[in-house]
């Protein structure tokens, strides 16, 4: 899964608010970006998404509706594992990112470490 660009990631929004699996028109009737976006840029980057494979779809007559393959904290959590991979160096990265948290989510951080091991 690679990172989004601004486009995607304003898609990709959208269906994240959506309950159910949404159209084209839908995406782009929903979608705030400041600017005007042709229905086939916005087909152009769903289909983009599904090729990289955040999206699912499924036809329904003649359109497809789309919808997320993971939620947005399981699409974040794994980029963020992808900027580690790409760090060349996890350990200085993961010291810079602890020593950037707030108590807050440092407890959180601990927290999720102990379940994760047991």
């Amino acid at each position: 899964m690679r990172c989004l660009g601004e486009l995607e990631a304003a898609v990709m929004q959208v269906l994240w608010e959506e309950p159910e699996p949404v159209k084209v028109r839908d995406v782009l009737e929903r979608l705030d970006t400041g600017r005007s976006l042709a229905y086939t840029t916005v087909l152009t980057v769903l289909d983009n998404l599904h090729r990289k494979g955040w999206v699912q779809r499924e036809m329904e007559s003649r359109a497809y509706r789309y919808r997320p393959t993971r939620s947005r904290e399981e699409a974040a959590a794994r980029m963020l594992g992808q900027v580690l991979d790409a760090s060349g160096a996890p350990e200085v990265v993961l010291g810079h990112f602890a020593a950037s948290l707030s108590a807050e989510h440092a407890r959180i951080l601990r927290t999720a470490l102990r379940e994760r091991d047991g």
